[in-house]
């Protein structure tokens, strides 16, 4: 008996060391950000931005990162309070738009005192006009109802992924049914609206009032690579434009990193095309897309292109149509075009993927799985693909919801599934601190066929 009550102990003792390890090793997230994410009216005259995170840092680091107008102006460097909080000295100005996040895919020195770093964390907030008082009431009641029933309705006979999200929205409706309804002005319309709309968890949901966007529903993902690290894994390491990146190893296989298919990195992505002609007689090339959030799926499509000799089926997709049988047009394929007005390659190909894909760049996913020789390596896709339309709402606020089902080739839907690899290969961040497994697993591959 009593060594039966001394095993138990012992049992207990190890199962909390192990509780205590796990608890440890989890990422670091944030408990608080003052301005709020997505606050409205913030006061001009703030002059600390603080972050509050819910377990202790590594005080010797941080990444806040952005640029350009919409960056806050930082006075000094910022500062630790203590091990779990952070405070950004700042001037911001009146009736402004401010963006930054709390690290990124190339910065990540926000990490734990065991040094895991914290998920890439957007932040966005508008500051009032700074003369003090409540904010002027534009809007009525009727106004707002009819706003309300009409986001009620286009909810129902125009958001494609409606009966997908599995959402109460009687019961969302209800809950937030008087803030809508006693709303002042466009902007705090839309900041309900988008709570409201964050219940469906669906980046592909927004709201806009004039040129203010409002989101609804953040949620960072870990990418699968380390995208500082790079350049010391990379051999020949070069930044051709804002979202391409070259090298190549001692063996010929060339490298091309391509960062978005942003509508604003058309001319940037115009040095794919240089680097395909460079490395157009490379025994194997790979393609990394892995910090690639989408953008313009022509622009993908013009890339994909240059690897095909005829046109390929590589999606379809349905519009949600409710007065059609079944609430959806019939199926429409997605067709890859041989581009012939660019250099081509037909060499191995490796298309490097993972968590962070989503919208266009999972069609492009799609696209190279057409492509004779290629195959997808890394982890599936995050699968959120809408084509997203606007709809007025009569009160000054504009919704955007998605219209269309995603599909694959065969018509199954991807959305919340995601893309799959032909190759699905895990990493730990702490792999990723010092080498690339989904890049080792890519060379082996180019060179071992």
């Amino acid at each position: 008996m009593g060594n039966s009550k001394h095993v138990l102990i012992m049992f207990i003792i190890l199962a909390l060391a192990f509780l205590t390890v796990a608890v440890r090793a989890a990422p670091p997230k944030l408990t608080k950000i003052v301005p709020e994410n997505g606050a409205q009216n913030v006061d001009p005259k703030l002059s600390q931005i603080r972050v509050v995170f819910d377990q202790d840092m590594n005080t010797r680091g941080y990444s806040v990162c952005g640029g350009g107008p919409k960056f806050p102006k930082l006075i000094g460097k910022p500062q630790w309070l203590n091990r779990r909080t952070l405070v950004i000295r700042v001037t911001l100005l009146a009736s402004h738009e401010y963006r930054f996040s709390i690290n990124c895919p190339s910065a990540q020195n926000f990490r734990s005192a065991r040094g895991e770093p914290v998920v890439p964390y957007p932040v966005r907030f508008r500051t009032g006009s700074g003369k003090g008082g409540a904010p002027v009431k534009t809007l009525t009641v009727a106004e707002n109802e009819e706003a309300i029933k009409q986001l009620r309705q286009v909810i129902d006979e125009k958001y494609s992924y409606r009966d997908i999200r599995k959402v109460d929205w009687d019961r969302l409706f209800r809950e937030k049914g008087d803030a809508l309804r006693r709303a002042a002005s466009p902007e705090r319309f839309a900041t309900v609206a988008g709570e409201l709309l964050a219940s469906a968890k669906d980046k592909h949901i927004w709201l806009y009032v004039g040129e203010q966007r409002f989101g609804s529903y953040v949620n960072p993902v870990r990418p699968n690579v380390n995208f500082a690290k790079l350049k010391d894994l990379v051999p020949r390491w070069q930044k051709r434009s804002a979202a391409v990146y070259t090298g190549q190893f001692l063996d010929g296989i060339g490298y091309i990193y391509i960062e978005s298919w942003g509508r604003d990195h058309a001319e940037a992505l115009e040095q794919t095309y240089v680097a395909i002609w460079e490395f157009s007689d490379a025994p194997g090339l790979v393609v990394d897309v892995r910090m690639n959030g989408g953008g313009s799926e022509p622009l993908a499509q013009d890339f994909a292109g240059c690897f095909v000799d005829k046109p390929k089926v590589y999606a379809q997709h349905v519009y949600r149509a409710a007065n059609e049988p079944g609430g959806f047009t019939k199926p429409r394929n997605r067709m890859l075009q041989p581009n012939k007005r660019r250099p081509k390659y037909r060499g191995k190909i490796a298309v490097l993927m993972g968590p962070a894909n989503m919208s266009s760049c999972e069609a492009f996913l799609l696209m190279m799985k057409q492509v004779p020789g290629c195959k997808l390596i890394g982890a599936t896709s995050q699968g959120s693909s809408g084509n997203p339309k606007p709809t007025e709402l009569g009160n000054g606020v504009t919704v955007y919801l998605p219209s269309w089902k995603a599909m694959r080739p065969d018509g199954t839907c991807f959305e919340g599934e995601g893309i799959t690899p032909d190759v699905r290969v895990a990493v730990t961040q702490s792999q990723l601190s010092n080498r690339d497994p989904v890049l080792d697993a890519a060379l082996k591959l180019l060179r071992e066929r």
